[in-house]
């Protein structure tokens, strides 16, 4: 399976994280939330626990990845050793092993999550209807590390909560875990490390730790110890990485044991003592590229586009097209998954513009030449520029208000517009890049204010001014999405007044929805249960949600509006809450919002007052200067490979965001190759002109 899945490839070329490839290793072992005994396995990254500041630059604070946990104190090195060597079972049935306990096991789980249900109330059973020993329970990160320090039968790893969880560090239930014997100090929320300000301060470090360098480029050999051929054999008892024989794949055929409590009691030791992750690789673990050689790697193939975000401090505009002159551009977006000809290489990308007006456009969108000064190609769709051939999404629309932004989605595949905002309260489906009407689905009472897909296009959710929020099934035929089933699979309650933002994350199962009376209620996608609502603080007198969006970790990012007092001028602000609807931070804003799309760790923001905002994910603070436009901005969204933003105004014009020029290359056109031919595409020369935002309109 893993070799299959191409998985280690993909690690070694940095193209997925650190923590994503130890839990596809997990999952592909064996491990699962599902089962204490077997959970996922995370390594100590860190050794520095004191400092008041952490120094990731510094090999110093890291812990050495070539040995087990039981041996990372040099010390317990020669104990392990001369137990292993002078044990003998008479019997001749146990093998000889190095620790008497595990790295992973039922009580370790508990261990490590006994502030949070339904951890504690396991833990409690385990105890015998009590909680353990305050001097033996999680406090402290330092102490626990200190612990492994100490004593070479204390050898619990980590868990994958330690990388991004920061509420099972809190005692939010506030439970009475009794006082250390020494301090009399009581035990209630986990004490951090110096360096940490908080649990979310705790868990971005931490993770940024896990992503180093450093880690980068020794994992392999934790990888070694756990997955790899250090973990039985030879290499193991060179390694000092053998436990006891139970707890390994096969060790023990519990179907030829017939005594009955002879095989409970081996259950029940390889139950509770831990297991040892299936062996995934017989040879060592391949290393992973340093940061540079796969930068270096990625700048010889053509296909790759940097990513915006990696250079922020270069960020330039440039004036692409009128798309349509006059009218507000709503929508302007490049499906992320679109299908793509095998026959002919480096076929265009269709991107997707939609105007108050209704006018769509589907335009030709080519970001993967290095030759192109900008990294970009755009043709326009030919279409609109005779009101003969033009293509209008089908009205009529909610008098005075045109086309909203909100009320628009297009499938990751780019088959497929669904728009609301109808006066009869419909749901409609729109095949592109045709423009024809394929359905229209009227289950809601009244307009439909608002829609938002998730980005596997599973799933599509829409919000009503009848109070209501629908879940809506994608279909698919061939691989491809061809419409929606006639009923929603979820109708979802709970507010008071008309909804006027959606946002929905199907990996997650969460489907988040922003009201007028400024109300956010979170509810599960697949059983449509009701959550959690937050109301954002600070408001006297609240006003509408005006825009919502979701993190690829449940981050829920929400634009609220208020009053001081009635008749007074609105104020807005923006709010992070973590999945579990905590509080995280807020940023009052000085202009109004008009576009809201969060990306990585980033929060794109375009305002009436003509500037794009990106703020960091997780602090909302700058990550860059605002970039100026001339005009409001009325749409943003980020390319699939994160190389562009696209920045829909006031006046129609689409406007690409790149980072830096990396070639003065000034021809107006450039060539492909393609299947057994040739073709030259040309370039919009507009695609060449930096927009100014100072120039005179």
């Amino acid at each position: 399976m893993l070799r299959a899945s191409g998985l280690t490839q993909k690690w070694v070329q940095r193209e997925i994280s650190n923590f994503e490839y130890l839990m596809q290793l997990n999952t592909i072992a064996g491990r699962t939330y599902n089962d204490l005994s077997q959970y996922p396995v995370f390594p100590w990254v860190l050794q520095d626990y004191v400092s008041p500041t952490l120094d990731l630059s510094n090999p110093a604070v890291f812990r050495d990845l070539s040995k087990p946990i039981g041996v990372v104190n040099p010390k317990h090195a020669q104990l392990v050793r001369e137990k292993y060597e002078s044990f003998e079972d008479p019997a001749g049935t146990i093998d000889k092993f190095h620790y008497g306990t595990h790295y992973s096991n039922a009580a370790g789980v508990m261990h490590y999550l006994i502030r949070v249900e339904p951890f504690t109330s396991l833990h409690v059973q385990l105890q015998s209807g009590r909680f353990d020993c305050s001097d033996r329970q999680f406090h402290s990160v330092a102490a626990a590390w200190q612990a492994r320090l100490e004593s070479p039968a204390d050898v619990k790893e980590l868990i994958p909560e330690f990388f991004y969880f920061p509420d099972f560090l809190e005692n939010q239930n506030g439970f009475d875990l009794g006082c250390l014997q020494l301090t009399n100090e009581k035990v209630g929320d986990v004490v951090l490390p110096p360096w940490a300000s908080s649990p979310e301060d705790f868990i971005q470090q931490h993770r940024q730790a896990l992503e180093s360098e450093y880690v980068s480029a020794h994992l392999h050999e934790w990888i070694d110890l756990i997955f790899g051929y250090k973990q039985r054999g030879p290499a193991a008892e060179e390694a000092l990485n053998v436990f006891y024989y139970c707890t390994y794949e096969g060790a023990v055929d519990l179907d030829h044991v017939t005594d009955e409590r002879e095989r409970k009691a081996l259950e029940g030791i390889i139950s509770n003592f831990g297991q040892t992750p299936c062996q995934l690789l017989k040879e060592p673990h391949p290393t992973r590229l340093s940061a540079e050689e796969a930068a270096h790697r990625l700048a010889r193939l053509d296909t790759n586009s940097p990513s915006i975000f990696q250079h922020l401090d270069e960020l330039k505009a440039f004036f692409a097209e009128v798309v349509s002159d006059g009218v507000p551009l709503v929508l302007a977006l490049v499906p992320h998954r679109q299908p793509h000809s095998f026959i002919t290489q480096g076929s265009p990308d269709l991107l997707v513009t939609v105007s108050a007006s209704g006018l769509l456009g589907t335009h030709s969108w080519l970001p993967y030449d290095r030759n192109i000064s900008n990294y970009f190609s755009f043709s326009k769709d030919p279409t609109m520029g005779s009101h003969k051939t033009q293509r209008l999404l089908s009205g009529p629309w909610v008098p005075g208000s045109g086309v909203s932004g909100q009320a628009l989605a297009v499938a990751p595949d780019g088959k497929l517009l669904f728009s609301g905002g109808h006066w009869d309260g419909s749901l409609r489906v729109t095949a592109l890049p045709r423009g024809k009407l394929l359905s229209q689905l009227s289950c809601h009472l009244d307009v439909v204010t608002c829609l938002a897909l998730d980005t596997c296009g599973i799933y599509l959710i829409s919000g009503s001014r009848d109070t209501t929020c629908m879940v809506w099934r994608l279909l698919h035929q061939g691989g491809l999405s061809v419409g929606l089933a006639p009923k929603p699979v979820q109708v979802l309650y709970g507010h008071g007044a008309a909804v006027s933002c959606v946002a929905i994350s199907t990996e997650l199962d969460m489907a988040v929805s922003g009201s007028e009376d400024g109300t956010v209620i979170i509810h599960t996608v697949r059983r449509g249960q009701f959550v959690a609502a937050l109301r954002p603080l600070g408001a006297t007198f609240p006003g509408p949600i005006f825009h919502l969006a979701l993190g690829s970790e449940g981050q829920i990012v929400v634009q609220s509006s208020a009053w001081e007092r009635p008749g007074a001028q609105v104020t807005y602000s923006l709010h992070l809450y973590s999945v579990n609807g905590k509080l995280r931070a807020s940023l009052p804003l000085a202009e109004q919002p008009t576009a809201l799309t969060v990306t990585e760790d980033f929060v794109l923001l375009g305002t009436a007052q003509c500037a794009l905002h990106i703020l960091q994910l997780n602090t909302l603070l700058p990550a860059a200067p605002p970039l100026p436009m001339k005009v409001a901005i009325r749409s943003v969204a980020v390319t699939k490979e994160r190389s562009h933003v696209l920045v829909g105004l006031e006046d129609g014009k689409l406007i690409v965001v790149v980072a830096g020029q990396p070639s003065e290359v000034r021809s107006s056109q450039f060539a492909r190759k393609l299947w057994r031919s040739s073709r030259r595409i040309s370039q919009v020369s507009s695609g060449e002109t930096e927009y100014n935002p100072t120039e005179a309109r």
